[in-house]
């Protein structure tokens, strides 16, 4: 009976060997961004693989892999071995926004293994300087008081701008038509539509609005983060603003699995990005692409998703915004 007891555990630790710390990764590891280059999801991984390879001891290979909002790249990681040599930056749009809003999205938002979050990227709401509304109770009152006449830039419906500034809206208790939706190409079109007048406001990324605002070409009125962002650290957060629903709203990048990783890589992750959150190279990187630092465990990161991915399953079924 001993005999069979040893015999089992020994094979049950001959099997948990290639999983462990000290065998995994023994090759590079591939790192899918499903955006392209100089996006917030390409800086986020590259500043993520110049810091976990010194603690891997192995490369990680960023590779873009665009197209279709970043389901092309999400869909290559679900299909890729779960084995841990392929991994994806998961981004709110590609990763929640699109499987809220958009029916034939090849993937359900948990359909991957949650290795842990990152950062947050800040969002703000802005108008022009010489605007009257100087603050967000300044809009809200404007609005409900001519719905209708006030326009509103994103860089297209379902989009997280469209989103954020239809959050807005709600918050003001006002209808979804109450600001008018101007759409544009992209976060710095958007944003430059505020600063020629074309539009009262906006609400987008803060790095394709930082220049503007502190070149004195746009003004900031809210921040979406929980905390005051170090760069404009004069405008208040949506809590402090009185419309707290705003912090749903916020970009994020994260690191994820195929689906079905063994329990010990994830553990060997979550390992590595704490080590990664005290690195001062990386967090001089996220400072300089003007990210927040957030780095969360596996089991946070998922609660952390599906609250975002409720939030804009909810807001689309409100607005009737279904992505083709």
């Amino acid at each position: 009976m001993h005999r069979v007891v040893r015999a089992v555990f020994a094979a049950l630790v001959a099997a948990a060997i290639p999983l462990s710390g000290f065998a995994y990764p023994d090759k590079p590891i591939t790192l899918v961004i499903p955006f392209s280059a100089g996006g917030d999801a390409d800086l986020a991984g590259r500043n993520l693989a110049a810091a976990a390879q010194s603690i891997l001891k192995q490369p990680l290979v960023a590779t873009n892999r665009v197209g279709a909002s970043g389901a092309i790249g999400s869909q290559v990681v679900k299909e890729a071995a779960p084995d841990g040599y392929t991994l994806l930056v998961a981004r709110v749009g590609s990763n929640a926004v699109l499987p809220a809003l958009k029916k034939d999205t090849p993937y359900k938002w948990n359909d991957f293994t949650f290795l842990g979050l990152l950062e947050l990227n800040p969002m703000v709401c802005v108008v022009h300087p010489e605007s009257p509304h100087k603050t967000v109770a300044d809009l809200g009152r404007a609005i409900k008081a001519q719905p209708g006449k006030l326009n509103y830039s994103s860089s297209g419906v379902g989009t997280i701008l469209n989103l954020g500034s239809q959050l807005l809206l709600q918050s003001f208790g006002v209808p979804p038509n109450a600001a008018v939706h101007v759409p544009y190409k992209g976060g710095g079109e958007a944003a430059l539509a505020v600063v020629t007048k074309d539009v009262d406001f906006s609400c987008g990324n803060l790095t394709s609005a930082l220049a503007l605002i502190t070149g004195g070409k746009l003004r900031p009125i809210v921040v979406t983060t929980p905390e005051r962002v170090k760069d404009i650290p004069e405008v208040p957060t949506a809590r402090e603003a009185g419309v707290p629903a705003l912090e749903a709203i916020v970009g994020w990048s994260a690191l994820y699995g195929p689906p079905k990783m063994a329990p010990a890589l994830v553990a060997r992750w979550a390992e590595v990005l704490q080590q990664v959150s005290k690195d001062p190279n990386w967090l001089r990187g996220e400072e300089k692409i003007g990210s927040i630092p957030r780095v969360l465990g596996p089991a946070e990161t998922e609660k952390f998703v599906e609250s975002q991915f409720r939030v804009y399953q909810e807001l689309g079924q409100k607005l009737g915004i279904e992505l083709k």
